[in-house]
């Protein structure tokens, strides 16, 4: 099936800010966005929406860290034509996710169901913990961001090696927290807009 005929989940963007906006990260410690997710999603052909900011596409983003040595995994996504989405396309990021698909509702809480199967079909990794929420990600002034929303998971693993299983993963390896800040910070390098502001929570959660 052609990927924009897949229904996925979608809230409504006035649903989802009713209690309040934010652009960037936040906590979550504050308001529930994920409860208020599970409470009032629904189902369209994503085809549909991914030009209708009035719908929010929610993706569970995933940080793999390796608790041995506190690092990250991060990768390089494909440049060419093994990587679909054009808009992302080249760039350095640290969270794995996608789309969470009509089949993930068969879980008791499709966004982490999504997550996991995300993960699994994107990188092989021997064993790792629950994994933990830090929050949420809203970029309304990308365009890609504008169609989507963030919930944020922090994964544990005393695994030291992750191979990537797909073509659009370039290059894949655990990096410490003060690469990830150089890469930001490189005018040579492209970053998703959702690892650079993940890189609030994770300096807090290091103690940085």
């Amino acid at each position: 099936m052609d990927k924009f005929e897949k229904e996925i989940m979608v809230v409504d963007r006035a649903t989802l800010f009713a209690d309040g906006y934010f652009q960037g990260f936040a906590p979550a410690n504050k308001i529930n966005y994920k409860k208020i997710i599970n409470n009032h999603y629904h189902y369209k052909k994503r085809g549909w929406v991914e030009t209708r900011p009035e719908f929010k596409q929610p993706i569970a983003y995933c940080i793999i860290m390796n608790t041995r040595s506190n690092k990250i995994f991060a990768y390089q996504r494909a440049s060419q034509d093994d990587y679909t989405e054009k808009r992302l396309r080249g760039k350095w990021s640290w969270g794995i996710g996608g789309h969470i698909d009509r089949i993930d509702s068969n879980g008791n809480d499709p966004i982490v169901t999504s997550m996991l199967r995300e993960i699994d079909e994107e990188v092989h990794i021997d064993s790792f913990d629950t994994p933990e929420i830090l929050g949420y990600i809203n970029d309304d002034e990308s365009e890609v961001g504008q169609v989507h929303f963030g919930l944020l998971f922090l994964l544990k693993t005393e695994s030291n090696k992750i191979t990537p299983k797909d073509a659009e993963i370039a290059w894949g390896g655990f990096k410490p927290y003060s690469e990830l800040l150089e890469i930001v910070q490189s005018p040579e390098k492209s970053v998703e807009s959702w690892s650079e502001f993940s890189l609030e929570p994770l300096r807090y959660y290091f103690g940085y």
